[in-house]
């Protein structure tokens, strides 16, 4: 299941198993990408949330940092932030 079927699929309510199995799917997918990822990327993650949250109040689920190493060369750090309406 990708995270797009997952959003396709979020019609009827499920029940607290099927939710519980989908989020650990979530988490896996994001801990795959995260295997090839520099020692210091955590840290890195966590700083770059925290001077978001000096500036604007976003909670956690509001924010996706991303690094794709496509190969030896070229990394890209990808951030999205869902900034609130004022």
């Amino acid at each position: 299941m990708s995270l797009l079927d997952y959003f396709k699929t979020k019609k009827k309510p499920s029940s607290t198993a099927s939710t519980a199995k989908e989020r650990l799917q979530i988490i896996v997918a994001h801990q795959r990408g995260e295997r090839g990822a520099p020692d210091y990327f955590p840290q890195m993650k966590q700083e770059i949330i925290e001077v978001i949250r000096k500036y604007v109040k976003i909670e956690t689920d509001q924010i996706s940092v991303e690094l794709d190493q496509n190969d030896d060369r070229l990394s890209v750090l990808e951030l999205n932030v869902t900034l609130p309406e004022k």
